[in-house]
C-alpha cells in the first residue's frame, strides 16, 4: 500500500480568555485548511468563551 498524507490532524482548543487548553477534537485538513474557532464553555471563567485552534506537539 501507499503510504499518503493523513487527511485528518487531532488539535487542541485554546481559551482566548484565560489561554487554558480546555477541548481536543479532530479536524480535516482538506475541508477546513483554516484554524478552527468555536465558541465553547470554558470552565475556568464559567461562561462560553471563543475557543481558537492550537497544534499539539508531540
Amino acid at each position: 500500500m501507499a503510504a499518503g498524507k493523513k487527511k485528518s490532524e487531532t488539535v487542541q482548543l485554546q481559551c482566548t480568555e484565560c489561554k487554558r487548553k480546555n477541548y481536543t477534537t479532530v479536524k480535516n485538513k482538506q475541508n477546513t485548511p483554516d484554524k478552527i474557532q468555536l465558541k465553547k464553555f470554558c470552565r475556568f471563567d464559567r461562561k462560553h468563551t471563543l475557543h481558537t485552534e492550537i497544534k499539539i506537539s508531540k
